[in-house]
Order: structure tokens, then C-alpha cells, then sequence
């Protein structure tokens, strides 16, 4: 599984699983589900917008969960988490997030470096943008760069 917010699904994100795609017979992109944090984009705008740029993946299913993110591995059988790490920063947190999911139900965490063309990329920064006219293309898909620009009352 790839978990995340995804509040918007990047070109980074969609690096990593357009390549976790190819590992594995069947991927969850899983929508993390936090209600104590309000997202720009609702819980269904976020997993629309993965399945149409997922779409041309057969073996992706896009799905959400709230809790741990082992209780949902043990609940579809899945005994891998894929996570993109871009930097020693997200490294350092990503392992003990890794280390306690293998301890607490026996699931491995893949650490993927991501592209460089994507190291910077988050989706905080890509809405910071966005808030303030600047290009985002090439950054996001185009049906999200679409619904970023509409939703920050762009062109």
C-alpha cells in the first residue's frame, strides 16, 4: 500500500506509485483519513482525483482508511507500506514510523528515493503556490492543477 493525504495528489506521489505499480500484482493508494485536520480538498475530491490519474494503472485501487495504517494492512492482507522519501529529514521520521509498524503487526516499509526531479516537491508547497498565481503545472497532474487553481479562485 501507499498511504498519504494526498491533499493534492502530486507528480511525486505519482512517481512513487507509477513504480510501486510495477513491483506488485495489486497497489492500495490509500487516503489517509484525519479528522482533526481539515484538508483543502474533501476526503472524495482527493480519492476522485487519484483515480482518474491512476487510471491507467490496472492493479491500483484507490481506497481511504482512518487509524493506524497497520490496522489496515492486517484488514486487506497487505504486508507492505511503499513510502517515497525525499530527504534524511523524511527518512528519520518515515523509519520509526516503518520500525514501529513491523513491530507492532510484522509489515515492512519500502523506502523509495524519489525522483530528483520531484525532491522539493510537497503538497503544501504546491497549494502555497497556487494560493499565490504561481505556475503549478508540471508539478501536479492537470485535472489537479484544474481543481487547485478553481479551489484558490485562480483563472
Amino acid at each position: 500500500m501507499c498511504p498519504g493525504s494526498f491533499d493534492p495528489v502530486t507528480n511525486g506521489h505519482l512517481d512513487i506509485i507509477n513504480r510501486a505499480a510495477k513491483l506488485y500484482d495489486e497497489l492500495f493508494v490509500a487516503v489517509f483519513v484525519n479528522p482533526s485536520k481539515a484538508g483543502l480538498f474533501s476526503l472524495d475530491e482527493r480519492m476522485e482525483m487519484l483515480a482518474e490519474v491512476t487510471g491507467h494503472l490496472p492493479n491500483v485501487s484507490v481506497t481511504s482508511f482512518q487509524g493506524l495504517t497497520v490496522d489496515f494492512c492486517r484488514t486487506h492482507g497487505v504486508g507492505i507500506i511503499v513510502k517515497g522519501v525525499r530527504a534524511v529529514s523524511d527518512f528519520d521520521y518515515e523509519l520509526q514510523m516503518a520500525q514501529m509498524n513491523y513491530g507492532l503487526e510484522g509489515v515492512e516499509t519500502l523506502f523509495m528515493p524519489t525522483n530528483p526531479l520531484y525532491s522539493f516537491l510537497s503538497s503544501s508547497l504546491v497549494k502555497d503556490v497556487a494560493k499565490w498565481g504561481g505556475d503549478i503545472d508540471g508539478h501536479v497532474p492537470a485535472p489537479v492543477a484544474a481543481r487547485l487553481v478553481a479551489r484558490m479562485g485562480g483563472e
